[in-house]
C-alpha cells in the first residue's frame, strides 16, 4: 500500500500510546513518515515533547501531546478528551509493561498496574475509538501484545496471562469489525531491542533473534490487513508453532527449564 493510500484509509490522525520508546516510538516515526498526523501519548512528557518537535520538522505532520499515567482510572478519558475534536483512524494501543520472577514475588501493587496498563486500558480505548471508526467505515485498531500471550509463560505468568487478554480482544474485534472495513492487528513480538529487558535485568545482548523496534513497527503497518494475531519475528514464528503443537503439560514445563536458564 502506498503512503497516500495508508493515510487515506487509515488518516487522517493515528493515536499512539507508550510512544515515548521502544515500539512506541518507532510506530510514531514511521506514521509520521507516512505523512499522519500524530496523538501521542505515555507518562514522560520531556520525551514526548522532544518527539512531537523533531517528527513535526522532520515530517511536516501536526503532533499533539498528551501526557497520562496508563495505569490511572481517568487515563482513557482524559486521551479521549485530546482526542474529541480529531479524526483519528489508527489507534495503536502500544504501552504496557512486565517483569520477570517467581509468580509470589511480584508486588501486589505493581500487579495490579500491570492490569490496569496492559488489560484495562487497551480495553476501554478501544470501547471509546471503535463507535468513532464504525461511523467512519474505516481505519484500523493495533494492540501490541507479545508472544508471551500465546501460552502461560512460568516466570512471567501475570505478563503473559495480560497479554493472553490482548490477544482474545484482539481477536473479538477482528471479527466483529473486519467485515465493516476496520483492521484489526494483536502485534505478537518476540525479543525487541527496547528498554523493557534492562528494566526486567536483562541484558540484551544475552538475547537471541533479538529484533528493533523500528523492524517490528514496519512490519505490523504493513500487515495491519493480516490479522488477526501478527508475530514478526520468523524465528519465534516457528518456535511457538512447535511449541503449541506440543502436549500442553510437555510444553509448559519445557518453557519452565527454559525460563529457569
Amino acid at each position: 500500500m502506498s503512503d497516500a493510500a495508508f493515510v487515506g484509509r487509515y488518516g487522517p490522525v493515528a493515536l499512539v500510546t507508550g510512544a515515548s520508546s521502544g515500539i512506541g516510538a518507532a510506530f510514531a516515526q514511521q506514521l509520521a513518515e507516512k505523512g499522519m498526523d500524530l496523538v501521542v501519548v505515555a507518562r514522560r512528557r520531556q520525551r514526548l515533547d522532544e518527539l512531537a518537535t523533531r517528527l513535526a520538522s522532520e515530517y511536516g505532520v501536526e503532533v499533539s501531546v498528551c501526557e497520562a499515567d496508563l495505569s490511572a482510572p481517568d487515563a482513557v478519558s482524559r486521551i479521549a478528551d485530546a482526542c474529541a475534536a480529531l479524526d483519528i483512524g489508527l489507534l495503536v494501543s502500544n504501552a504496557g509493561f512486565g517483569f520477570k520472577g517467581a509468580f509470589d514475588s511480584g508486588d501486589a501493587a505493581q500487579l495490579s498496574e500491570m492490569l490496569m496498563v496492559n488489560c484495562h486500558t487497551p480495553l476501554l480505548l478501544a470501547r471509546a475509538f471503535v463507535p468513532r471508526l464504525r461511523q467512519r467505515g474505516r481505519g484500523g485498531l493495533l494492540f501490541t501484545s507479545s508472544v508471551e500471550g500465546l501460552i502461560g509463560c512460568p516466570y512471567s505468568t501475570t505478563y503473559a496471562a495480560t497479554k493472553a487478554f490482548v490477544n482474545s480482544l484482539g481477536e473479538g474485534l477482528w471479527a466483529e469489525l473486519t467485515p465493516e472495513g476496520i483492521s484489526v492487528l494483536t502485534l505478537c513480538p518476540g525479543a525487541t531491542d527496547t528498554e523493557a529487558p534492562r528494566l526486567q535485568g536483562i541484558d540484551p545482548a544475552t538475547l537471541r533473534n533479538l529484533m528493533s523496534p523500528g523492524e517490528v513497527a514496519a512490519l505490523a503497518l504493513q500487515n495491519l490487513d493480516n490479522g488477526p494475531v501478527y508475530l514478526p519475528s520468523e524465528h519465534y514464528r516457528a518456535s511457538f508453532e512447535q511449541l503449541l503443537a506440543m502436549p500442553r503439560p510437555q510444553a509448559l514445563m519445557a518453557m519452565a527449564g527454559s525460563m529457569k536458564k
